[in-house]
């Protein structure tokens, strides 16, 4: 699919890469032509000189055949006007602002605009809002310390408690789900074959659970 990335600084132009490399066309819209240097070597895409909430400019990167737009300038309304624009003038459907301050993110997210408020994971929640189908994680807290993944339970744990998957203050299961049916974790629940696990975890230690999911027990 399409997709228009206004804002070239280490989010926009890391989510390029990503995206580019997962065989998506993209577009990159920044004010500031010394920006496109951020994009990686071999960058296939267009590169747009502009306001992300100009229309023209818009029209320029590809909007009216997008399939997601974010907007991941470092200015809040920059990011919320594009996304309207995007959304209201141009119908796209999949829309994501970058927004700095969590209390307006709130706001923005009531009237439907679906934002990120912060820095360190917005790469994959953008994707994740993008594409439902990519691999990533469920919720931020707005302090950025706690993460929400799903992830599926290896074969290697089928058969042991629940409790057993959990790091103590690293991670902690808080759902499963099984046959399409999800459950609140407990003390005494048993892994299957084919769950998944709902874990929250502390941020910056993703790489450790996932290691430790994938061991299976020792």
């Amino acid at each position: 699919m399409h997709v228009v990335i206004v804002g070239c600084g280490r989010v926009g132009s890391g989510l390029a890469r990503i995206l580019e490399d997962q065989g998506h066309s993209v577009a990159v819209v920044d004010k500031d032509p010394k920006a496109f240097r951020r994009l990686h070597d071999g960058f296939r895409g267009r590169r747009v000189v502009g306001v992300g909430f100009d229309r023209d400019r818009l029209e320029a990167a590809g909007v009216r055949e997008a399939a997601a737009l974010a907007a991941v300038t470092n200015g809040d309304n920059s990011n919320i006007l594009t996304a309207r624009v995007a959304r209201e003038t141009f119908g796209v459907d999949k829309v994501v602002a970058r927004i700095y301050d969590p209390r307006r993110a709130v706001i923005y997210e009531r009237l439907g605009i679906p934002t990120i408020a912060t820095v360190q994971w917005t790469i994959d929640r953008v994707l994740r809002k993008l594409m439902p189908d990519a691999s990533g994680d469920d919720w931020v807290d707005p302090s950025a310390r706690v993460v929400m993944i799903e992830r599926p339970v290896a074969p290697g744990w089928a058969g042991h408690p629940l409790t057993d998957i959990e790091i103590p203050g690293v991670a902690r299961a808080v759902a499963v789900s099984r046959m399409g049916t999800a459950q609140v974790a407990t003390d005494d629940l048993v892994t299957q074959d084919g769950d998944v696990v709902y874990l929250a975890v502390s941020v910056g230690r993703l790489d450790e659970v996932d290691r430790h999911l994938a061991e299976g027990v020792r």
